[in-house]
């Protein structure tokens, strides 16, 4: 028990190292690209989307190779590997010498970006069924600190020491964290008996796929995604509406920004807890219903603090997510198998991430910014029916699931 507090603890740091630090280069990347020569405004605008979103591409098709790799040969040296990859990425994004260099080095960025997820699902499957949803909300709060302070502080030293040096002090900073994990984790592996099952990566999937409750909850997670992110590049847009003439726009975006954050911050334990005691489907159900209460009225907002107060119980409501569904995943999938079927769920997470922004996009030039916060809080109603629907249907057990789909393929 010493031993597995200490690894938490190690992970919840390095979790909120490595998610700061990763934060922190989000404000002035745009900037950097366009220092980078001499671009027109709409250059800078394209570019600085497909180098943002290059980056959950790539991680999107890695997070299941990295989630069968860790089942095999543990999580710790997966652990090591990502937060060193990161690091040596974002070294290298402060020698780039064009667009196009940046652009591929955060493609490799994208193919090691897994530390976060990969830390979820080591602590779960070093933690007893029973108090996972607890422990795994208490671990959020870890990466939800870093990516609240991250950007403010990466403005900062971006302005005082340049973009070149705050790439190479979060490099550092990445890179410590990443020597964190290999000198301080334990990781106590699952022995295999003899005649443990071994899945092919096909059966895994056909399993997956045929199995309401995990299909739909991830399904689910892309939809969480896509809600929460449709609306993160046009915030600040929506606050300069708001407070039209005041000249700490960017100050007044970054406060609302961290809001959600905050809400985040404050509850995700709680309802870990709460799950582990009364259901993680009850507890998603409810906190899907939540976020679409405390989206709507942010449409209909005209003043900033209703709008501030607003993202604070959406982040609430958010917050509770993540834990729930990584709890759930815990719940249903052999521990054998566990990491690969977490990296399925982790691959939905970023395919959210990818649609979310261009979605809040195409939505926002039809109808307006105030109509994304309506449109994306109906995503989460039609979450919450995927889930009710699923739930009435007769319970599967996923190991059943996984035999009968291997019977038919020999």
């Amino acid at each position: 028990m010493k031993m597995q507090r200490k690894n938490f603890m190690i992970i919840m740091f390095t979790n909120f190292l490595v998610a700061g630090s990763t934060t922190m280069i989000m404000p002035f990347l745009s900037l950097y690209i366009e220092s980078l020569g001499t671009y027109n405004e709409e250059y800078v605008q394209r570019w600085a989307g497909l180098v943002f979103g290059v980056t959950f591409v790539a991680a999107l098709i890695m997070s299941p190779v990295w989630g069968r790799i860790a089942d095999k040969y543990g999580y710790k040296p997966i652990l090591v590997i990502n937060g060193l990859g990161i690091a040596i990425s974002i070294y290298l994004m402060g020698s780039a010498g064009s667009v196009h260099e940046l652009f591929f080095i955060r493609l490799f960025m994208g193919l090691v970006t897994g530390f976060i997820p990969t830390s979820l699902a080591f602590v779960s499957s070093q933690t007893p069924k029973e108090i996972a949803g607890r422990t795994l909300g208490t671990l959020q709060m870890g990466s939800v600190s870093g990516t609240l302070f991250g950007p403010v502080i990466g403005g900062l030293m971006a302005d005082t020491f340049g973009f070149q040096y705050t790439f190479i002090i979060t490099a550092v900073v990445i890179g410590t964290a990443a020597l964190l994990v290999l000198f301080g984790i334990k990781e106590v592996k699952h022995v295999k008996t003899k005649d443990a099952h071994v899945y092919a990566r096909k059966t895994i999937i056909q399993g997956i796929l045929h199995h309401r409750l995990l299909i739909n909850v991830m399904v689910i997670t892309s939809l969480i995604q896509i809600g929460t992110f449709s609306i993160q590049p046009l915030l600040s847009l929506y606050v300069s509406h708001l407070v039209e003439g005041s000249t700490q726009v960017a100050f007044l975006a970054g406060i609302t920004f961290s809001a959600t954050g905050v809400g985040n911050l404050l509850f995700a334990r709680r309802w870990g807890r709460l799950g582990d005691s009364i259901g993680y489907e009850k507890v998603l159900g409810f906190l899907l219903i939540l976020a679409f209460v405390f989206i709507i009225p942010q449409a209909f907002v005209t003043e900033l603090w209703q709008l501030i107060a607003l993202r604070v119980l959406f982040g609430i409501a958010v917050g509770g997510m993540i834990p729930t569904t990584t709890a759930l995943m815990r719940r249903e999938a052999p521990v054998e198998i566990q990491g690969e079927v977490m990296g399925y769920n982790t691959s939905f997470r970023f395919l959210g991430n990818i649609i979310g922004p261009m979605f809040g996009g195409i939505v926002s030039g039809f109808i307006g910014i105030p109509s994304v916060f309506i449109v994306t809080g109906l995503l989460f109603v039609i979450s919450f029916i995927f889930l009710k629907y699923t739930l009435k249907r007769p319970e599967q057990d996923f190991e059943d699931v996984l035999l009968e789909q291997e019977l038919k393929s020999m």
